[in-house]
């Protein structure tokens, strides 16, 4: 699919999460901050995570290491062996508002075992094992490290918005259960197509919060601002962060998730983005949080569009998400849950 050249280019707002640990008026400075970006404009940058460069080193070629495996190697995790949406995504296997993005990857996420009986809720068909390559075996270990660091940077995070938005810290904590991650560690293949495709459609993220990490020198996301699209190319020891459709639904639009997409590198040139999706567990229903008068006169409502409905249930939000995204998966192992639901 071929897009508009970019409308505005205007910079993100860039936010120090060092600063929570710098006294009580940096603290307040950085929640302050935290929400006006979160208000305005759903998503920023944000530097003082404490993820070393050496971790980021390693990932990085783990991910590149992957991608240049054969594709016997690869489609050994192919994810439709997995009824629970993991392991490999060929290159045009997954879509993004029916239409197919361009882009290869692998879906990882909390290591359980499946959850089985027909008293069992149609999501828990995303509790389950992990598919790992057997040609990369340190694969694994890797992941495993950065959901546990992003884990607790977006612990942090979701803290300090707790006590930006008048809540008690713990909020989030009370409220989260036992949080169901979603690590992607994604190649776009470049294009020679002579106007931008579509790496992934533009799109809101279903959960509360997401850390992307961007191979460095590298654009194409672009972010949805008053009518145009907002480069936000990667900038080296950042992260771009943006919430997601359950946090507007629980500010009752006070926040915002807003649209974003990837456009296509050009070729030969390729990229690769891990993005870190931190979302409470799958039964978990955030109560909304009562904001003071003078955010809540700014509150917004939730944007709520009949063909993507938001639902308070995490479950039922991410299951609709992987049901439209590998329409392949679920006609292989959940005929049923796509009959309910068309």
């Amino acid at each position: 699919r071929a897009y508009p050249r970019t409308m505005s280019v205007r910079s993100l707002p860039v936010l120090d999460l060092s600063l929570l640990d710098q006294g009580p008026d940096a603290a307040e400075a950085f929640r302050a901050e935290l929400r006006r970006a979160t208000h305005e404009v759903g998503f920023f940058y944000l530097v003082g995570t404490g993820v070393s460069p050496e971790l980021e080193g390693r990932l990085h070629r783990a991910a590149r290491t992957f991608f240049e495996l054969p594709d016997e190697a690869k489609l050994e995790i192919e994810n439709i062996k997995s009824p629970h949406f993991r392991g490999y995504t060929r290159i045009g296997g997954e879509r993004t508002q029916g239409l197919v993005d361009w882009r290869e990857q692998i879906d990882i996420g909390p290591e359980r075992p499946a959850v089985a009986g027909p008293d069992a809720p149609d999501y828990a068909v995303l509790v389950g094992p992990n598919l790992w390559p057997s040609a990369q075996p340190e694969l694994r270990a890797i992941a495993e490290e950065w959901t546990t660091i992003l884990s607790r940077v977006a612990r942090t995070l979701l803290r300090a918005w707790a006590e930006a938005l008048g809540a008690p810290a713990t909020y989030f904590e009370d409220h989260f259960g036992e949080a169901q991650t979603l690590l992607k560690i994604v190649r776009y293949p470049g294009s020679t197509a002579p106007e931008p495709q579509q790496g992934v459609g533009a799109h809101k993220d279903s959960g509360v919060l997401t850390l992307l990490w961007v191979e460095p020198g590298k654009g194409g996301l672009q972010v949805e601002r008053d009518g145009g699209w907002v480069d936000a190319p990667a900038i080296p020891g950042t992260f771009v962060v943006n919430i997601g459709e359950l946090l507007e639904h629980a500010t009752g639009g006070y926040l915002t998730a807003t649209n974003h997409r990837v456009v296509s590198p050009r070729a030969p040139e390729d990229r690769i983005s891990v993005p870190f999706f931190f979302n409470p567990s799958l039964d978990a229903e955030l109560p909304p949080i009562e904001l003071p008068a003078e955010l809540a006169a700014h509150a917004r409502g939730v944007a709520q569009d009949p063909r993507n409905p938001i639902h308070g249930l995490h479950g039922e939000n991410a299951l609709k998400s992987r049901l439209r995204a590998h329409p392949d998966v679920a006609e292989i192992w959940h005929p049923d849950l796509v009959a309910a639901r068309s």
